[in-house]
């Protein structure tokens, strides 16, 4: 599973997804919501990079 990292520093992690902002753990990246936002800063999804190890 895939981890997205916002300018922020909150880590969108795909094996937990986010629960309280409507995303459910195992949610791929390209299946999250286009209008969910960083739950920490508010930022749009589009200003997430993938975390390559």
């Amino acid at each position: 599973m895939r981890k997205f990292l916002c300018p922020c520093g909150y880590i969108y992690d795909e094996a937990l997804g986010d629960p309280d902002g409507g995303v459910e753990p195992g949610t791929l990246w390209e299946d999250v919501p286009d209008d969910w936002t960083c739950p920490v800063c508010g930022l749009p999804k589009d200003a997430f990079e993938e975390i390559v190890d």
